[in-house]
């Protein structure tokens, strides 16, 4: 089985529909096509999730990930795969489902 990087450009949702970015920027250490690759010691957020429960809002806020793995490291963190484990979780920690990745890149670029 094979696996891409992600990187600070890739496209991930909540379960939801809500967005997930980075709340802290990755280092640029370690390029993808001159992006830079994420790791498991960023933090995620997630804004814009409809997820409600018997009409109470209930959104996902953020997303923590488990790094395979690979071995494979940035600054000491692990890097972060398309096939990573993750989970979203709402204001008060309660698991959502794992977040939804639409890219990922594969060139790898070392500085």
């Amino acid at each position: 089985m094979s696996a891409s990087l992600l990187d600070a450009g890739a496209v991930i949702g909540c379960p939801h529909g809500g967005r997930v970015t980075a709340a802290t920027t990755p280092t640029g250490a370690v390029l993808s096509d001159g992006v830079p690759v994420a790791t498991a010691a960023h933090s995620y957020v997630v804004t814009g999730c409809p997820h409600t429960v018997d009409g109470v809002p209930m959104p996902c806020v953020s997303v923590r990930w488990t790094a395979d793995s690979t071995g494979v490291t940035v600054d000491g963190a692990p890097v972060l795969l398309d096939t990573s484990a993750a989970q979203c979780f709402t204001a008060a920690l309660v698991p959502q489902g794992p977040p939804v990745v639409q890219a990922a890149q594969r060139k790898v670029t070392v500085r």
